[in-house]
């Protein structure tokens, strides 16, 4: 688990406003350097190569990255809303941290600065003849780079917020947090012990209300080691809590002041990360979820769109074979051990997957075969860990079958189906 410095860091780079600023930066440095760098550049070189025109380019890449940044913003505001309407909102969020479409709008934004900051230091006369030709170099390089950001770009746009993209970049988190969770089961704390029950511990409530983003695990594994105590956590990242809802129960193995305990509590409470939303980074079944919401909204009488819920299937299955694949061998052992975590069960995942696919599909025969033959592949791939799960959401889309389903036809080749698979 990564500490929470080191998380709010990624958070923030994942954020638009970071590369643009960065290209920007880089930039107004560009334009300026070639003044640094003009006493390297003979005096005759201007002359030789042309330099007197930098002038006009630079006058066109500024008017035209106006422009191309003034219609990507609006296409991807398009996308976004496009992507919100026929597949989720909640996969907007990855739509939003795209690299590719971070890095173009990064460098047409970059590249309109560089060309103004150059017309204005050119208007000054600061760069003089030798400063003209280091501008004329660095400016065809700007030119090449944003030929290729525009190629880039266009191919990008052709694919930006449609369906399957973005069931893919859904799917794509989705499997990351899956093999994280399943490396490290506990985030790198020991296993919850089951029965816990202590009458001298001390429970600690949420101040906050929102949802579980981020555990800080080495944080808590100082402050154990600080104030000699063990902490067992309640929540996992995922969870809802409001004011009052237990986070952490404390084991102290000596006693602690008044004053301690109320910078240890402090402390703890700062090691979680309490947000408006969940995230997919350590919420794996947030991701799940996710591409369970994006099937039922396909089954929607307003889309109806039975080939979409059934690709969802499939992609289930594949999250759910990472699940199952990890080895104890191939788990990480845990690093901080006085601090305990519940670790998750296959369980969750299957009924925020199949639950509702199955409820709002449950009319539909081609749903139902679907359903069926996903359980019965991840029943065959890992028998010892989903045998049992499969066979309980099998017989609930059955029973659900039996009564959304109108024809007795259908009613019977999901029976024979099953059956079949049983074998």
């Amino acid at each position: 688990m990564v500490a929470r410095w080191q998380w709010l860091l990624t958070q923030s780079t994942k954020r638009l406003w970071f590369r643009a600023s960065l290209f920007s930066l880089l930039g107004v440095v560009t334009a300026l350097m070639a003044m640094i760098l003009k006493d390297y550049v003979p005096i005759t070189l201007s002359a030789k190569i042309g330099a007197d025109a930098v002038d006009k380019i630079l006058g066109i890449i500024a008017s035209s990255m106006l422009a191309v940044t003034t219609f990507s913003l609006s296409t991807m505001v398009a996308a976004y809303s496009a992507a919100s309407s026929s597949v989720t909102p909640r996969a907007t969020t990855l739509l939003m941290e795209d690299s590719t479409t971070q890095n173009a709008l990064a460098t047409f934004i970059g590249s309109f600065l560089f060309s103004l900051v150059g017309i204005i230091a050119l208007s000054t006369g600061a760069y003089g003849s030798q400063g003209r030709v280091v501008l004329f170099a660095v400016t065809l390089v700007v030119v090449i780079l944003i030929v290729y950001t525009l190629l880039r770009w266009i191919d990008h746009l052709s694919r930006l917020g449609r369906v399957g993209e973005t069931i893919d970049r859904v799917e794509a988190a989705t499997l990351k947090a899956v093999r994280d969770r399943a490396e490290r089961p506990c985030l790198g704390a020991c296993a919850y012990p089951a029965g816990l029950a202590r009458a001298d511990t001390q429970v600690i409530g949420s101040q906050a209300i929102g949802y579980v983003q981020h555990i800080d695990v080495q944080a808590l594994e100082g402050l154990a080691d600080t104030y000699c105590l063990q902490i067992f956590l309640e929540v996992v990242p995922g969870d809802f809590v409001h004011e009052g809802t237990a986070v952490a129960q404390l084991a102290f193995q000596e006693p602690a002041s008044a004053q301690q305990t109320d910078r240890l509590i402090e402390a703890l409470l700062a090691s979680l990360t309490i947000g408006l939303r969940r995230t997919f980074e350590h919420d794996p079944r947030f991701g799940v979820s996710v591409l369970s919401e994006i099937a039922s909204r396909a089954l929607s009488p307003a889309v109806n769109d039975p080939g979409t819920a059934i690709d969802v299937i499939t992609r289930g299955v594949r999250v759910f074979a990472a699940l199952g694949k990890p080895a104890a061998a191939t788990q990480a052992p845990p690093a901080c051990t006085r601090v305990y975590l519940r670790c998750l069960q296959a369980s969750d995942y299957f009924e925020d997957f199949f639950s509702p696919i199955a409820r709002d599909g449950a009319s539909l025969i081609e749903i139902n075969l679907r359903l069926v033959k996903a359980l019965a592949s991840l029943r065959q791939m890992q028998p010892g860990c989903f045998k049992a799960l499969c066979d309980q959401h099998i017989e609930l889309i059955c029973a659900r079958a039996e009564v959304a389903m109108t024809l007795a036809h259908d009613k019977q080749r999901l029976r024979e189906c099953v059956a079949r698979l049983a074998k």
